[in-house]
C-alpha cells in the first residue's frame, strides 16, 4: 500500500506544509466545499488553512486557475473537515457540480476587491439546489481594499444571499497572505459544522454510496477511484458495485486524506483501490455502492424549481444538460401539465435521459441549459425509473406531493404507488422512498388498507397499492364491457383475448386481480372464458327458438354432428348467424367444442367416454379404426374427437394406439 500512498502524496495533493497526523477516531467527519467567482482567492484561502496547495497540475500552476477538483484536510477540535476546492471559471462549471456534490457546509469566497460576479451567483444557487445544510461566507484578499470598500461588499454579500440557506450565515474577513482573520475562520467553519451536525440524519446502517469524482492507475495496485461518501461506511475486503453497469468489484485498499484506514464512511473523502476491474471500464459521474442502493435509469419523475437569475421560461421538451452525483448526461425535459415555467417557479417534470444513471429518491439534481451553458434550476429526484406521465391528474400530483414529504409512511404509499404493476420488495423502498423501516412502513400500510399482499401461486406474492389494483380492476371491467358490446350473443370472453390485452401484466398477477373481481362479485369466470356478473346474450325471440333447435339438431345428430353451414342451409338463415348460436350453446354448456369446426351434445360427449371407459379398461389398448367402430362414427368425426380426448388428458396416444388415463 506504499506505493499507493506515495502516489497520492504527490498528485493527489502536493504538501507544502508538514504531513497530516492521523485523524483522531472520535472525531466527527464532514465535507466542505469552496464555491466563487474565479480569481477570488478560494485555492489561496484553503492553502492558507491547511498548508496544503490543491492546484496540483501543471496548467493550473502556468494559468493560475482551478482546473480540476482539490483536496484538503482541516483539523478542528471536534471534526475533521474535507475540504473540496472547485473550479471558479465559468467553463467548469461541470467540474464544481462533480465537487460539490456530497457536501455538508460551503465556503462562499467573494474577493474585497472584486465583490459579487457572475460566479459568485451561480455557485451559490447550485449549493441551494444540492441541499447545502450549513455554510461561511468569507471576504478574501481583504488586505488589498479599504474597510469602507469592504463594507459596501460586505452589504452586496448581504442583498445576495438573502432568501437563501446562507442568509445567516456568518461573514469573516481574511487575508491568506497576511493571515488576518483566519483563526476567526476556523472558530466559524466549527460553528457551522454543529449546524451541519444537527441536520444529518444519522443512520448507521445505512448502505454505502459514492459519487465517483476521479479515476486513476497506480503501477503494482490498479484502479483507484476517488470521490465524497455521500451514504454509509465501506471496509477493506468489502465487495460493492460499480453504477451503472452494475458491476461487481472488491476493495482492496482505502485511505483519506493520505491516510491508510481499514474502513471509511459518511463526511469523508476516500481513495478506493479496486480489484476486479480496469480502470478504463470506470469514468467520472459513476457511483460506488452497495448492491441494491441505486437503480438504473433513463426516465426520472423529478421535483424542480427554475432559476430566478434566468431571464426568460423554460419551455416544455428542452434538451439539458442533467446532473446528478458527479454525472453529467444530455436529456430532454418534459414539464408536467405546463407547455412553460417562468423563473423562480416550482414544477414536477419528467428527463428522458440519453445515458442511463445510476440514482436513488431525495438525490439533488442541477439541470443547465445545453447552449448557452447557465444554469435552469435544481431540485430532487422523486421516481427512479419512472414510467413516461402522459397527463398530470390530481392522483398522480397528489402521489408526487407525499414523496416529498417528510414523512417516511407517505413516501413508501407513493413509491408504492409509482412501481405501478411491477414486482418491489419491501427492502426497495429504501432507493425508492429514502425509507428506513421499510418493514414498519409496509405493515401500517396493509393495516390502513393502502397496500394489498396479492397471492400469485403457493409460495410467491406482490404488494400492490390498493389504488393500482382498482385501476387494473376497472380496466379489466372496461374490456370486458366493451367485448359483451362487440358480441352480443356470446355469454363469455375468451380468457386469451384477455390475456393479449393485458400485455403490460404478468400472467400471475393478471389472476390475482381477476380473483379479486371475483371475490367481490364484479366478474363470472367459467371454463370457456368470464364475463361481466349479471351479463347474459341478448337474443330475440327469434334467435332464442333457434338456439333450441340447433341443441336439439346435435343431440339427434349424436356422433355425425353437422357443421354451421349445414344448419345454416337447413334453416334458411346466415352461417355466421349459426355459428354465433352455436357458442352461445357452449358458453351455456349446451353443446361441447371437440375442434374449431366440430361440435358435440354434452350428453352425446359424456356417453361416448362412457362408452370407450367400459371398453379400454385394465390398459387395454384401442387403434383409430377399432374406436371409430366402438363410437358407429366416420373417421372424419373419429379422428378429431380422439384428438379432443388426448388434450384433455382422457386417453393418450402410444404409436397407432390409444389406452385410457382415466375414467
Amino acid at each position: 500500500m506504499l506505493g499507493l500512498l506515495h502516489w497520492v502524496v504527490l498528485f493527489d495533493t502536493e504538501r507544502t506544509g508538514p504531513q497530516e497526523t492521523r485523524p483522531n477516531r472520535m472525531k466527527q467527519h464532514l465535507l466542505l466545499g469552496t464555491a466563487g467567482h474565479i480569481d477570488h482567492g478560494k485555492t489561496s484561502l484553503v492553502k492558507a488553512l491547511t498548508g496544503v496547495e490543491t492546484d496540483r497540475l501543471p496548467e493550473e500552476k502556468r494559468r493560475k486557475i482551478t482546473i480540476e477538483l482539490g483536496f484538503a484536510p482541516l483539523e478542528l477540535a471536534s471534526y475533521q473537515i474535507g475540504i473540496v476546492d472547485v473550479p471558479g471559471h465559468e467553463r467548469f462549471v461541470k467540474t464544481m457540480l462533480a465537487g460539490a456534490t456530497g457536501v455538508d457546509l460551503a465556503m462562499l469566497v467573494v474577493a474585497a476587491d472584486d465583490s459579487v460576479k457572475p460566479q459568485t451567483r451561480e455557485h451559490l444557487e447550485i449549493l441551494e439546489y444540492l441541499s447545502l445544510k450549513a455554510g461561511v461566507i468569507v471576504i478574501t484578499k481583504c488586505d488589498l481594499a479599504e474597510p469602507d470598500w469592504i463594507d459596501l461588499v460586505e452589504s452586496e454579500i448581504r442583498e445576495l444571499v438573502a432568501g437563501s440557506k446562507m442568509e445567516s450565515a456568518p461573514i469573516v474577513r481574511v487575508s491568506a497572505l497576511s493571515g488576518e482573520g483566519l483563526e476567526l475562520l476556523r472558530q466559524e467553519i466549527s460553528l457551522a459544522a454543529d449546524r451541519a451536525m444537527q441536520s444529518r440524519i444519522l443512520a448507521p446502517e445505512s448502505p454505502f454510496r459514492m459519487a465517483i469524482d476521479r479515476v486513476f492507475t497506480v503501477s503494482g495496485y490498479g484502479t483507484v477511484v476517488t470521490g465524497s461518501i455521500a451514504s454509509g461506511r465501506i471496509c477493506v475486503g468489502d465487495e460493492t458495485e460499480l453504477q451503472p453497469q452494475g458491476v461487481k468489484v472488491r476493495v482492496r485498499g482505502l485511505q483519506s486524506h493520505d491516510t491508510e484506514v481499514q474502513e471509511i464512511g459518511l463526511g469523508q473523502r476516500a481513495a478506493i483501490n479496486l480489484g476486479g476491474i480496469h480502470y478504463d471500464e470506470i469514468a467520472r459521474g459513476q457511483s460506488l455502492a452497495s448492491q441494491g442502493t441505486l437503480r438504473t435509469s433513463r426516465v426520472l419523475t423529478i421535483s424542480l424549481c427554475v432559476s430566478e437569475q434566468i431571464s426568460h421560461a423554460v419551455k416544455h421538451r428542452t434538451r439539458i444538460r442533467f446532473h446528478v452525483g458527479a454525472s453529467e448526461t444530455q436529456a430532454t425535459l418534459s414539464l408536467l401539465g405546463l407547455s412553460a415555467v417562468e423563473p423562480g417557479e416550482r414544477v414536477f417534470a419528467q428527463v428522458f435521459l440519453a445515458e442511463e444513471v445510476a440514482v436513488a429518491w431525495g438525490q439533488p439534481l442541477v439541470i443547465r441549459a445545453v447552449s448557452p451553458q447557465e444554469t435552469l434550476g435544481g431540485g430532487r429526484v422523486l421516481v427512479v425509473g419512472a414510467a413516461k406521465i402522459k397527463r398530470l391528474t390530481e392522483t398522480i400530483r397528489e402521489q408526487l406531493t407525499q414523496l416529498e414529504s417528510d414523512d417516511s409512511i407517505q413516501r413508501a404509499s407513493a413509491a408504492a404507488y409509482f412501481a405501478g404493476s411491477r414486482p418491489w420488495q419491501t427492502s426497495d423502498l429504501h432507493v425508492l422512498a429514502g425509507v428506513e423501516s421499510p418493514e414498519e412502513d409496509v405493515d401500517r400500510l396493509i393495516a390502513d388498507k393502502v397496500l394489498r399482499c396479492l397471492p400469485l401461486d403457493r409460495s410467491k406474492s406482490q404488494l400492490l397499492h390498493c389504488e393500482i389494483l382498482r385501476q387494473i380492476c376497472d380496466r379489466v371491467e372496461r374490456f370486458l364491457g366493451v367485448e359483451h358490446k362487440k358480441t352480443p350473443l356470446h355469454a363469455m370472453v375468451e380468457r386469451s383475448r384477455l390475456s393479449r390485452y393485458f400485455v403490460d401484466l404478468r400472467p400471475t398477477l393478471l389472476d390475482a386481480c381477476l380473483a379479486t373481481l371475483e371475490e367481490e362479485g364484479r366478474v363470472l369466470i367459467g371454463s370457456h372464458g368470464l364475463s361481466l356478473a349479471g351479463w347474459s346474450p341478448e337474443l330475440s325471440q327469434r334467435e332464442r327458438e333457434l338456439l333450441e333447435r340447433v341443441v336439439a339438431a346435435y343431440l339427434k345428430a349424436e356422433l355425425q354432428p353437422p357443421s354451421a353451414a349445414q344448419l345454416a342451409e337447413s334453416y334458411g338463415d346466415s352461417e355466421g348467424s349459426l355459428a354465433s348460436l352455436i357458442n352461445v350453446a357452449v358458453e351455456q354448456g349446451s353443446l361441447v367444442r371437440i375442434s374449431k369446426e366440430m361440435f358435440l351434445h354434452v350428453e352425446v360427449e359424456k356417453a361416448a367416454r362412457r362408452l370407450l371407459s367400459e371398453n379400454m379398461r385394465d390398459g387395454q389398448e384401442r387403434s383409430m379404426s377399432e374406436i371409430r367402430e366402438l363410437l358407429k362414427t366416420s373417421r372424419k368425426f373419429a379422428v378429431p374427437f380422439c384428438e379432443y380426448l388426448d388434450a384433455m388428458g382422457f386417453t393418450r396416444r402410444v404409436g397407432n394406439q390409444r389406452i385410457l388415463v382415466t375414467s
